[in-house]
């Protein structure tokens, strides 16, 4: 009776205890349900609250009441529908639904009897959850946690597959498990949410109802966009960005390494607290929160810059430090040889493989973060310093490349550049056009470079001739095995000394 009295929606938001956490009164129409910090979401439940209000015109429950349901993952969602009277008519009750083939996102109960309510609502809630999670494992592989799904706004089809490709590598890298990809094709990006917001929306309760912990997108965010969408989304996001950093800070291991990744972090957070904002907690923390940590978006812009001038600073005398031991190599006139190449194209694998060293290498992207320098003999008591380099990625994060020129500043003085290429891959001419670039953004230029074409091993000889055939001066091995070697060592050797190799094998 008082709805109708004063022609508002009234409605409650009851926990699991039955007890009642918030009464909120809407205008004739709907209701605005307030931010829930209370009751934060947790992925693959439900939220523990059940909202029950009051349709004022004897409607069945609306878009917007689903939506609710779907985006704040209530246990349920029910209307009474009033009469004309101002008496109840009826309830209908609407509950998600546990992940299905089907996609279907809802369903009703069948009591509509306002009187007569059988369910045991506590003991149906807690199995449909315990469903939402045997459902979420079986169907979609989703693990226990850092499960992700990975989004993308693309101007056209040909971009999608190579880039998603590539953000599936770096999640992988990341640790994470990759539930699903899901890209939009726009014309430009949204302002506001990257995506449309009904697509937004979408993933999101897609999302919800698998239990996702990260939402990755390939594109990078503004401060402002990733304000919005944590307003929107009350799941993690990351961008391309920080996944890149998250994965330079589990794997720099030296001082020097963590300090640059330390930096570039501080640099990428700091336009992101310009306006203090509860969203910007679901930025951060585990993956995508490594290194600085998320203590550090509690402290304020002046700390944040003393802390990146300090950082420089130190920096700076590594950098001495390292430009010293680069001019007494000189001085002992011991040619350097530094590999480059797109991440995860075997660079450290051939640096092992050539000087019999141990340096960590892996499957992954990014596997090895610090400069490592070794020595390589060759006949008539001729050697060179061998240096292995981080690995190079298309739209390297502008911080990063602050942060890691330090390091790059290793390939001004060498003589002789082996680019190392995985011909596996089919995106193999865009990674080589990528790490050239970069060569010319870093000034790079009149070295001499030998093509180095790595795991041989994984394509069929028919398509390792017609590469063959493009690429005439190159070499081709397997970092695997020493046996492929011989060729490229003598281009070195021709390169460096300016002259045959006598004692190379036929």
């Amino acid at each position: 009776m008082l709805s109708k009295e004063i022609n508002r929606q009234i409605g409650l938001l009851i926990d699991r205890s039955n007890e009642i956490q918030y009464v909120i009164v809407g205008d004739n129409k709907s209701i605005f349900i307030p931010e829930l910090k209370r009751f934060r979401l947790v992925p693959g439940k439900l939220r523990g609250l059940r909202l029950i209000h009051t349709h004022l015109y004897n409607e069945r429950l609306t878009e917007d009441d689903i939506t609710d349901l779907a985006m704040l993952r209530l246990d349920a969602v029910s209307a009474i529908l009033i009469n004309q009277e101002g008496l109840p008519s009826k309830i209908e009750t609407a509950f998600l639904m546990p992940p299905n083939k089907e996609n279907k996102l809802y369903e009703l109960l069948d009591e509509t009897d306002i009187y007569n309510q059988k369910t045991s609502f506590i003991g149906f809630i807690k199995n449909l959850e315990k469903e939402i999670k045997e459902k979420s494992v079986s169907l979609f592989q989703v693990k226990e946690e850092n499960n992700a799904f990975l989004v993308g706004c693309y101007k056209n089809k040909e971009e999608v597959n190579e880039s998603l490709s590539e953000l599936k590598e770096l999640a992988r890298s990341a640790g994470l498990n990759i539930v699903d990809t899901i890209y939009q094709i726009r014309k430009q990006v949204d302002p506001k949410y990257i995506l449309g917001i009904g697509k937004l929306k979408n993933i999101a309760i897609r999302a919800y109802q698998l239990g996702v912990d990260y939402i990755i997108f390939d594109n990078n965010l503004t401060p402002s966009q990733a304000r919005e969408i944590s307003k929107l989304v009350e799941i993690k996001i990351m961008d391309r960005t920080q996944l890149i950093l998250d994965i330079f800070a589990k794997r720099a291991h030296s001082n020097e390494g963590k300090l640059k990744v330390e930096l570039a972090q501080l640099k990428y957070l700091m336009p992101r607290l310009s306006v203090k904002d509860d969203s910007l907690s679901r930025l951060t923390g585990g993956i995508g929160g490594r290194g600085p940590g998320e203590t550090k978006l509690e402290i304020d812009r002046r700390r944040i810059k003393d802390k990146i001038a300090f950082l420089t600073r130190k920096l700076k005398q590594i950098e001495k430090t390292r430009t010293i031991q680069r001019k007494k190599r000189t001085k002992k006139d011991i040619p350097t040889v530094s590999i480059v190449g797109y991440t995860n194209a075997g660079k450290t694998t051939l640096i092992n493989s050539l000087t019999n060293s141990k340096i960590y290498a892996d499957n992954l992207m990014f596997a090895t973060l610090d400069t490592s320098s070794k020595r390589l003999r060759f006949p008539e008591e001729k050697e060179i310093i061998i240096t292995d380099t981080v690995g190079f990625i298309k739209d390297l994060p502008e911080d990063l490349k602050d942060a890691f020129k330090s390091t790059l500043e290793e390939l001004y003085d060498a003589d002789l550049l082996l680019h190392v290429i995985d011909i596996s891959n089919k995106n193999y001419i865009k990674q080589i056009e990528s790490v050239n670039k970069i060569l010319e953004e870093l000034n790079i230029k009149d070295i001499d470079t030998i093509l180095v074409f790595n795991k041989i091993d994984l394509v069929n000889d028919e398509y390792l001739k017609e590469v063959k055939k493009k690429y005439p001066e190159a070499a081709f091995i397997s970092a695997l095995d020493r046996k492929t070697f011989q060729p490229l060592l003598d281009k070195i050797f021709y390169k460096i000394f300016k002259k045959k190799l006598k004692y190379a094998s036929s």
